[in-house]
């Protein structure tokens, strides 16, 4: 009884002090975020502009640290850019970078050369200078945690030195919604690549599988097994707690509105904006499938570890093993893409050996013009695609409208949205292994010309639907509220 008392009394004088301090604690946070705000409402002030006749100028920002590197992500920043452009045209643009070592002119330039896209209306570029915090080579371990948090300060530099009324983080750093949302008071949107984290990345490391991801190491060791499943369930809880945040969300495809759906739970907020992808371009290729005995296999796609570049030398390896040798001089792997950097430019070396151990003769293309690129096409009778779960698949779209009859990954995107039927009509195929890789080559390979002259034309007619028209009345549709209250 007496204990009782004493526990009784020890409690009663804990919290005596426990609540009180819990409570100041929590006005001052309140105190200290209300601070913030009427700050950050002061700059925003300070920076306003006025249109031509007066009103307040709209400030609309993208955030989008990379925006000078020419991939597919930045093709959907400039033509979201475009679009927005021309239904809002007083609005004022900005575009948050971390290209400090180019000039915004030079940046537009490269926009027009890339993409020939050119804006009608100014953009003010905000340079960042803590974009180191975002790339992955300062993080060995807990990269998507400490790439996220990066992203977090990366977010208030840039809310700093601009406060926007409308925010759209088209990069897929999510974890600066809540910051602009909530500190800037800003209507805020997304346009979602790739998830930070899915649930196939869970159930890879559930399952204990090898992936580029998921290192040989951990999948051996039920321990660290156990405590990476924790790490990243914790991670997605977050990462599904910083989505909520967004007004608007718009994603590339239908296995990411997938995965979005499942972790953010926002599915009155969200729909799919396919990216858009410079068909005409591709279509204005000739296409004239002839009785030919030579074909080649060509592979678009930058040389990053995702894109298995080395299955695709497996699976030609395969296909060759049981053919005599004049079949093997009749067929050529053509890999074309893109080297970032060393590490791109040591995977290659890697791949080359690989070709060497396995006796195959492969055409490396590296960064080369994209008139070759067309080129190599046009002649191509089959596109070859391996990545596992593709978020999208631009690569793939542009192969088909090229006309080659594109074999692609049994996963995502391709799976989803782009190797799909025609008006009932084959557009491709697909394969998940090197064995059926292999049969899908020998398959493709013993059709009639006329056989894959339909298919290629089948693919072609069914590729519209990512053109950019489509694009930017479907961006404009899903962004609409966010320019309700201008």
């Amino acid at each position: 009884m007496a204990l009782c008392l004493y526990l009784c009394s020890l409690m009663r004088l804990l919290f005596s002090f426990f609540i009180p301090g819990l409570l100041v604690s929590g006005a001052l946070f309140l105190c200290l975020i209300w601070g913030i705000r009427l700050w950050l409402k002061q700059k925003r002030r300070q920076s306003e502009t006025t249109t031509e006749y007066g009103k307040k100028s709209l400030v609309v920002a993208f955030f989008h640290p990379y925006c000078n590197a020419g991939g597919g992500g930045e093709r959907v920043l400039w033509c979201a850019l475009r679009a927005l452009q021309k239904r809002y045209k007083d609005a004022t643009y900005v575009v948050y970078t971390g290209d400090k070592e180019v000039t915004g002119e030079q940046i537009l330039d490269g926009a027009f050369r890339r993409f020939n896209i050119k804006l009608t209306e100014p953009v003010k570029f905000v340079f960042l200078e803590k974009r180191y915090l975002v790339e992955p080579r300062h993080y060995p371990h807990f990269t998507l945690l400490c790439q996220s948090l990066g992203s977090i300060f990366l977010g208030w530099e840039a809310l700093v030195k601009c406060v926007p009324d409308v925010y759209i983080d088209s990069m897929g750093y999510a974890f600066t919604l809540p910051l602009f949302k909530y500190l800037g008071n800003c209507r805020v949107g997304c346009y979602v690549h790739y998830p930070t984290i899915s649930i196939d990345m869970l159930s890879v490391v559930r399952n204990q599988d090898v992936r580029f991801n998921n290192a040989a190491f951990i999948t051996t060791n039920p321990i660290f097994s156990k405590l990476k499943l924790v790490y990243y369930y914790m991670f997605a809880y977050l990462y599904g707690w910083v989505g909520t945040s967004s007004d608007i969300i718009m994603v590339n495809s239908s296995w990411t509105q997938n995965h979005i759906l499942l972790l953010w739970k926002a599915g009155d907020r969200t729909s799919v904006v396919y990216p858009p992808c410079d068909v005409q371009t591709f279509l204005d290729v000739q296409i004239n499938e002839k009785s030919q005995t030579e074909h080649s296999i060509v592979s678009v796609g930058q040389f990053r570890p995702e894109k298995d570049h080395a299955m695709q030398i497996r699976a030609f390896s395969t296909y060759l093993k049981e053919k005599n040798a004049d079949r093997k001089t009749q067929l050529k792997l053509v890999l074309i893409g893109g080297c970032r950097n060393e590490e791109d430019e040591q995977r290659v070396s890697q791949l080359k050996s690989l070709c060497t151990e396995l006796g195959v003769d492969v055409e490396f293309k590296i960064n080369i013009p994209f008139e070759e690129l067309k080129r190599h096409l046009g002649n191509a009778t089959i596109g070859l695609h391996t990545m596992w779960n593709e978020h999208f698949g631009i690569g793939v779209v542009e192969c088909m409208a090229a006309g080659t009859i594109i074999l692609a990954h049994n996963s995502g995107g391709p799976k989803m949205d782009i190797v799909v039927p025609y008006e009932r009509c084959v557009t491709g195929f697909l394969a998940d292994s090197e064995e059926s890789y292999a049969k899908a080559i020998d398959h493709i390979l013993s059709l009639t010309p006329q056989q894959r002259l339909c298919i290629r034309q089948n693919a072609r007619q069914s590729v519209d639907r990512f053109s950019d028209q489509e694009f930017e009345a479907n961006f404009l549709s899903a962004v609409e509220q966010l320019f309700i209250y201008k």
